[in-house]
């Protein structure tokens, strides 16, 4: 705080008398703390801005594709032509919970998968023999 304003208020106590004295020291150690109070929160006023700049960034958009995930998930039926995180692509056959029977390949080979093992659902048709996608 500045020292010509605080020498000024103790002046002026003086000349009013010493309870008046006192409510002026009283005052300016109330300033002296709301001062304090506001550099501190001023120091945190970067840290703020970065949480705010990683929710925007990374949170946000990593939510939002979770979420489209889920719905992908939840939308799974019989016929749908899908893609695994491990890289088979195959057609649903049978869904019983979280219990996917994926067709593969021309001999129908019937693998059983969970339901979070899947990737994608492809929207064109896709066959094992390298033939063109139609």
């Amino acid at each position: 705080m500045n020292y010509a304003l605080m020498n000024l208020l103790a002046d002026a106590t003086a000349a009013v008398g010493t309870d008046a004295a006192a409510a002026g020291e009283v005052a300016v150690e109330e300033m002296s703390a709301g001062a304090t109070f506001i550099y501190y929160a001023i120091q945190f006023v970067p840290l703020i801005l970065v949480f705010v700049v990683f929710w925007f960034v990374l949170i946000r958009p990593q939510r939002k594709k979770d979420k489209e995930a889920k719905e992908m998930l939840n939308k799974l039926k019989v016929g749908d032509r899908i893609c695994t995180i491990g890289g088979i692509y195959g057609t649903i056959v049978r869904i019983k919970d979280d219990v996917l029977t994926v067709e593969v390949g021309e001999a129908k080979t019937q693998m059983v998968f969970a339901r979070w093992a899947i990737r994608n659902v492809e929207q064109l048709s896709v066959t094992n023999d390298a033939e063109q996608l139609i």
